[in-house]
């Protein structure tokens, strides 16, 4: 049910091209996307508005893109940049309350319940301060609570209506009103029901949201389970969720899409040790690691497949990461065959534990360094933890 509470949710409009618009004021207005190159298989990051216009759409080829405009610009992203401009909105935003929580690069919640200032008037400060001190357009949204907040965000954007220019929307939906507010919007703009499950709640001839409220509640938990029940909550405007904090990550992956496909063994190796690389250095700089590693593999039809394996210790180390990944990559590959995409991944973080091939923290991977890791992880696995200690702790048992 509706409470007191006041969820404010923040969605800086096109971002990456609000920033790169900063860097070359030549292209506002214009029609343009952030992303890669065309004839290297690029994608679409983030299009103008005024590309939008055409169809441009984000995770759109931008090959596809340039074929329905073709005045359409290209810009390579600048995620350096994105980086900086998103943390000082961010910062910002924790000026007001520390009840702040960053959901991506350009989205964030916050929950303004104890400020003594109105919803309206929040709103129009905080989206007056971003526009003029960081140049940024942003849409808000405010609500009882997060779901209805952030589809208040994205009504909003669609009651300003189609043009070249961001929307720079602010919509309010006051307590008690969450369930006539989502009545009339079509089913799939629930938060959280994708295509696949409005095509599902459609076939039911349930189109709108309030249709959902309205067809029996066991029909529907008994055709989507757990998930039928917390759909019909959400349509009925009721989210209890809390601010989180701070998220932390479950999983680490580095993905490369090659320019042409590939099917020299020795690159696609060499692929898989460089992506484990930068994930180890990932792993490393958060203190965290791993217990499962995981292949990704695209071959030129497109099909996809994933394989993993988990690992006896966890590891954040390049090597243990690396092998594992090849290992799975070549059960799967056939020689000679033509690969789209490569992608490994590490999954079931955990705070870094001391162990026993953390022995070199300086550790440039090596000869000795791989053969003593390897011999040590090989005498864990036969005759377990116990077998090794460290010098250190064998003084201090004497004393």
């Amino acid at each position: 049910m509706a409470d007191n509470r006041r969820i404010l949710h923040i969605d800086l409009d096109a971002f990456y091209c609000a920033v790169e618009e900063q860097r070359d004021p030549t292209l506002k207005g214009k029609p343009f996307a952030v992303g890669g190159r065309p004839d290297q298989r690029g994608v679409v990051a983030s299009c103008s508005y005024a590309a939008r216009k055409f169809g441009v759409r984000s995770a759109m080829p931008m090959a596809k893109a340039i074929k329905i405009c073709p005045e359409l610009l290209t810009v390579p992203g600048h995620y350096r940049d994105y980086s900086k401009a998103s943390s000082q909105v961010m910062d910002y935003l924790r000026e007001s309350t520390d009840q702040v929580e960053q959901i991506s690069i350009d989205e964030a919640f916050m929950d303004i319940t104890k400020l003594s200032k109105s919803s309206q008037v929040i709103a129009q400060e905080l989206q007056k301060h971003v526009n003029s001190e960081f140049g940024l357009p942003c849409s808000i949204g405010i609500a009882s609570n997060k779901l209805v907040a952030k589809m208040a965000t994205d009504y909003g954007k669609v009651e300003r209506g189609f043009s070249d220019k961001p929307p720079n929307a602010v919509y309010i939906v006051p307590v008690g009103q969450e369930e006539s507010f989502l009545r009339p919007l079509a089913v799939d703009a629930l938060w959280g029901v994708g295509p696949k499950t409005a095509a599902k709640l459609n076939e039911m001839n349930i189109n709108t949201i309030g249709d959902l409220t309205h067809f029996p509640e066991d029909e529907i938990t008994k055709r989507f389970g757990k998930w039928g029940y917390l759909i019909i909550q959400h349509a009925r405007g009721i989210d209890d969720r809390a601010i989180v904090l701070k998220h932390v990550a479950k999983s680490v992956s580095q993905e490369t899409t090659f320019s042409k496909d590939i099917q020299a063994e020795d690159t696609l190796l060499e692929t898989i040790e460089k992506l484990s690389n930068r994930i180890s250095q990932r792993l490393k700089k958060k203190h965290v690691q791993g217990t499962t590693i995981k292949i990704k593999i695209r071959r030129s039809d497109f099909s996809t497949i994933t394989r993993q394996v988990t690992l006896i210790h966890p590891s954040n180390q390049n090597n243990t990461i690396s092998e594992t990944a090849i290992g799975l990559f070549k059960k799967e590959w056939k020689q000679g065959e033509p690969i789209r995409l490569i992608g490994v991944g590490v999954s079931g973080l955990a705070p870094e534990q001391l162990n026993l091939w953390d022995y070199n923290k300086n550790s440039v991977n090596s000869e000795t360094d791989k053969r003593l890791d390897s011999a040590i992880r090989d005498l864990l696995e036969k005759f377990g933890n116990g077998v090794l200690k460290w010098g250190d702790d064998l003084t201090k048992n004497k004393t």
